[in-house]
């Protein structure tokens, strides 16, 4: 299956309910709190909202986890972008200069393709890929009782779906996660996906990817090429330089992305890098903003 096939499966499989939106304003320093269990889009019509966070496995794996999680290392969403929790954690995003956000519940029906999802999702730039959408968003919610009109309820739920779809299609294009949408309907070769994009710096071998997979390492190898296009190890290499990227444009340093992704040296990790992109680590780092303002 191809990546577009795969979006295109996962994005017509959604099925999303919506509750009652609320707009808030966050002083200078104020923060915004979702507990856990409340899924919801929060878009940002003014403002910045920063944080951090080591949140980055699928929904499953830490549901349980009772513990806040804040935005990414120090990442700011700024007015026009999007956050999606998926309620499995909760989640605090403070405010450093005010904010004006729209929140709008969400209950998200599970699938496969929803379980394979990260908790919380990022989308820069939501409002200038999606015009339409993001101009929904700040307009969402069911109507209070007693103050709608007929088909209300309905009209609702196909535009909170509308935007939720156009934010994981910008998310997916601009930032994908090496497992959603998964590429395979296989559950063995998702979850051996889904580990290498939860830590992409451990040291896989062939036979620790096969062992995930519940194949002979022949088969897995075999299967793993016929469904992705390319060998594990290459795949883990994908997986941790997609990685480096976004250390580096967020300000981390390269030795300290190399000792991250689990390179034994900051040079074996420069000529990786340079083998994918063409430049060194430091070059690309300095050319690219900081995420944070």
């Amino acid at each position: 299956m191809t990546p577009d096939a795969a979006l295109e499966r996962a994005l017509s499989s959604i099925d999303v309910r919506p509750g009652h939106a609320w707009r808030q304003t966050l002083a200078a320093g104020g923060t915004l709190s979702l507990k856990r269990g409340e899924a919801a889009i929060v878009y940002l019509r003014e403002g910045e909202i920063t944080g951090r966070t080591g949140a980055r496995a699928a929904c499953t794996v830490d549901a349980a986890s009772g513990e806040a999680a804040t935005l990414d290392g120090g990442r700011t969403l700024l007015a026009g972008d999007a956050l999606i929790s998926l309620g499995c954690h909760a989640v605090a995003v403070s405010s450093q200069s005010g904010a004006e956000v729209t929140v709008v519940p969400l209950e998200v029906v599970p699938t496969f393709d929803t379980r394979a999802l990260p908790p919380l999702i990022f989308v820069g730039g939501f409002a200038g890929a999606e015009p339409a959408a993001a101009g929904l968003a700040a307009h969402l919610g069911l109507p209070k009782p007693g103050t709608g009109r007929q088909g209300d309820e309905t009209i609702c739920r196909l535009m909170v779906t509308t935007v939720l779809l156009s934010a994981l299609r910008t998310w997916a294009s601009t930032q994908r996660e090496a497992s959603w949408p998964p590429l395979s309907d296989d559950p063995f070769l998702t979850r051996v996906v889904a580990a290498v994009a939860n830590d992409p710096g451990h040291e896989w071998t062939l036979d620790q990817l096969a062992a995930l997979g519940a194949m002979s390492r022949s088969v897995f190898a075999a299967r793993f090429r016929e469904v992705f296009g390319t060998s594990p190890a290459s795949y883990v290499t994908e997986v941790r330089m997609r990685r480096a990227k976004e250390l580096l444009d967020a300000g981390t340093s390269v030795s300290e992305t190399s000792r991250s992704l689990g390179y034994g040296s900051d040079e074996g990790f420069r000529r990786a890098f340079r083998r994918d992109t063409g430049v060194a680590p430091s070059a690309w780092r300095a050319a690219r903003r900081p995420l944070t303002v």
